[in-house]
């Protein structure tokens, strides 16, 4: 006997996962071709500086790739193998969200930083609620890319927020806006790891820009180095001590 309930809610499954695969390569396709962005212009901002503190060094963002093609392959396997399954099927909305939110961003940055960390943060929020709901099963696919997304995402967030902050003149100092921007991203990121227990992949790529924070850093800013060193150590043994999903 046909259950049109079951039918419809498998329809709407595999609908979204369709939807997830094209927000995936839409994220890929405008984040590649939008105009180039090498941080925001000093004209946009009364008080901008040329290299602020709280901007990891530029390599540091090639990370960018790795998030690209893992959430796609997770996309595409979540639509071929995953497409009816419920536990794949709670991330999707959020994950999808912040995709498409992520492919404008770029666009978004060069006219209007302060919309930009608006906007990022946005996509932090959607990211992090589509890691509460990844699936814990074939985690390499599922929660790992979701979490290496978020993960840089939360870093990103506070990055462009000081950047914006110094560059209009609310935190006079570029240096103690980098130490708010690190303590506070470093405060969401260690609730996010010990409530959440989101896998390696968030602490890392968290750990990843607080390290290219730091090398920006040396010979400049020592103290914003050894901070962002030291947060993300810490971040590292929280992620180590924090019992793993069952």
């Amino acid at each position: 006997m046909l259950d049109p309930d079951r039918n419809e809610r498998v329809d709407g499954a595999r609908m979204r996962a369709i939807l997830t695969v094209t927000a995936a390569m839409a994220f890929i396709a405008l984040s590649y071709a939008a105009p180039d962005f090498q941080g925001y212009r000093l004209d946009q901002m009364p008080q901008a500086i040329a290299d602020p503190p709280v901007q990891p060094v530029g390599f540091a963002f090639s990370i960018w790739g790795v998030i690209y093609l893992w959430l796609l392959i997770s996309a595409g396997y979540g639509l071929l193998r995953r497409a009816e399954s419920a536990d794949w099927d709670r991330m999707r909305w959020p994950l999808a969200g912040s995709m498409v939110l992520g492919g404008a961003w770029l666009w978004i940055a060069g006219p209007s930083p302060v919309l930009a960390a608006v906007w990022i943060f946005v996509m932090l929020a959607l990211a992090l609620l589509a890691l509460d709901r990844a699936p814990d099963r074939e985690f390499w696919l599922a929660r790992a890319p979701v979490g290496l997304f978020a993960g840089w995402l939360t870093a990103a967030s506070f990055v462009s927020l000081g950047v914006v902050l110094g560059g209009f003149g609310i935190i006079e100092s570029p240096r103690i806006a980098a130490w708010a921007m690190i303590v506070l991203a470093a405060i969401v990121a260690a609730a996010v790891t010990g409530v959440m227990r989101p896998g390696g992949a968030y602490p890392l790529a968290m750990g990843w820009a607080l390290a290219g924070i730091a090398l920006a850093n040396f010979g400049r800013h020592v103290d914003v180095a050894l901070l962002a060193l030291v947060a993300a150590v810490g971040l590292g043994v929280l992620w180590w001590l924090t019992p793993r999903r069952a």
